[in-house]
């Protein structure tokens, strides 16, 4: 059974920053892309930043770049996104999810929701003012 398990959010200040992690388990961790989404109260779930399986592409949502930093540790089966110069804004529940991309280069990394085949349950980010 496939399991993406996220961590490391709560409350920041605006300009904090935070740190979450996504364990994941019953899978091949090394051969899924792994991508990071969110979903503000009323609001549509929304792309945030995703890594290629091979870890050398990254791609990020123009709302996050520069202040995001996504990351991935084979050896221990964890993506990261690290949350730098938070704003009020990137309030969300946040979501890590992986992608087999059969068809796709190992360098690729998906922006599209519909790629993911598995999502964790996510972890409540909260960015005051």
């Amino acid at each position: 059974q496939v399991r993406l398990v996220e961590s490391g959010g709560g409350l920041v200040q605006a300009g904090g920053s935070l740190r979450l992690s996504c364990a994941a388990s019953g899978l091949t961790f090394s051969r899924y892309a792994l991508g990071w989404f969110r979903q503000a109260p009323g609001k549509e779930r929304e792309f945030v930043a995703a890594i290629s399986k091979s870890g050398s592409s990254t791609r990020y949502a123009d709302s996050v770049k520069g202040r995001f930093t996504i990351s991935r540790d084979n050896a221990r089966n964890t993506v990261y996104l690290q949350m730098n110069s938070l704003k009020p804004d990137d309030t969300a529940v946040y979501y890590c999810a992986a992608a087999f991309l059969m068809y796709s280069s190992a360098n690729y990394a998906s922006e599209l929701a519909s790629d993911y085949d598995y999502w964790g349950q996510g972890t409540q980010v909260t960015v005051s003012s």
